[in-house]
């Protein structure tokens, strides 16, 4: 019972630590109501990474009238036909909006060419024209692009699988795909490494948020967000300071993949 108790004590820490910056959120929709600015978040990584999570901890005290949460199944038929982006830029923000979206356009360079859902051809299309794409859509001058890849270690993705499948209330959140993430780690790593190295841009940079630690990576992304747009009524007492042990530049991960490879010859 001690334990229980000790665990409900620090979970309720964690909460009110995430307030104030979770109070900015809601005075940075405001002004991004008042002028009429737009904020994509892409939410990418792979599974168990902690995604969704921090996705209900960003909106949880957020006006529901001014974000959506948009995150795709598998395409139809039809949208197979079509042009890979499109059904995401359907659900792109209207002017005062914020749109969080589980899992991205990136699927098509992180999950579809490992799992074989997308052919060779694609998946180099895909890289060729996607930062052209996102350079356009940010020309009007009213949007905000923050890619971000959460980044979870091989032991705790095997740890929170484990809890999922002995877990009746997380049962759910097990897929088949979450079953092969452990088995096909290495090629998932690979399909990061050439992501990065692709579409981390000047225009479009990727950052990296390492998220073993549920609680930082919450609250460290909430900072990312909050540092994007410089918005009225900012807090000055607030933190606004990323943790650099949490918060990784997208060159950095790069840089520090690279060195890996060269010294064991494959991405750790």
């Amino acid at each position: 019972m001690d334990d229980i108790v000790k665990q409900a004590i620090k979970n309720i820490k964690r909460s009110e630590e995430l307030k104030p910056y979770q109070a900015e959120l809601i005075k940075l929709q405001k002004h991004l109501e008042r002028y009429g600015k737009k904020i994509i978040i892409l939410f990418d990584g792979r599974d168990a990474s902690g995604k969704g999570g921090t996705i209900r901890r960003i909106t949880h005290y957020m006006n529901k009238k001014h974000y959506r949460v948009i995150a795709l199944g598998i395409p139809s038929d039809i949208q197979k036909t079509e042009l890979h982006m499109k059904r995401y830029i359907e659900h792109f923000p209207h002017a005062g909006e914020i749109v969080l979206f589980d899992r991205s356009w990136y699927n098509r360079a992180l999950v579809e060419p490992v799992l074989g859902f997308c052919t060779p051809k694609q998946y180099k299309k895909f890289l060729k024209r996607v930062s052209s794409n996102e350079e356009h859509f940010l020309d009007d001058g009213k949007t905000t692009l923050i890619k971000l890849y959460f980044s979870v270690s091989r032991l705790e993705q095997k740890r929170r699988f484990k809890r999922r499948k002995n877990d009746p209330l997380r049962q759910w959140k097990l897929s088949e795909v979450d079953l092969q993430a452990q088995e096909l780690w290495d090629e998932f790593t690979v399909m990061k490494y050439k992501m990065l190295k692709k579409t981390h841009t000047k225009t479009s940079p990727w950052i990296i948020i390492r998220s073993d630690n549920k609680h930082l990576a919450r609250r460290e992304t909430m900072k990312v967000i909050l540092n994007s747009v410089r918005y009225r009524g900012r807090s000055k007492e607030l933190d606004f300071q990323v943790d650099p042990n949490i918060v990784i530049p997208g060159e950095a991960a790069l840089k520090k993949m690279k060195e890996k490879k060269r010294k064991y010859g494959k991405f750790l």
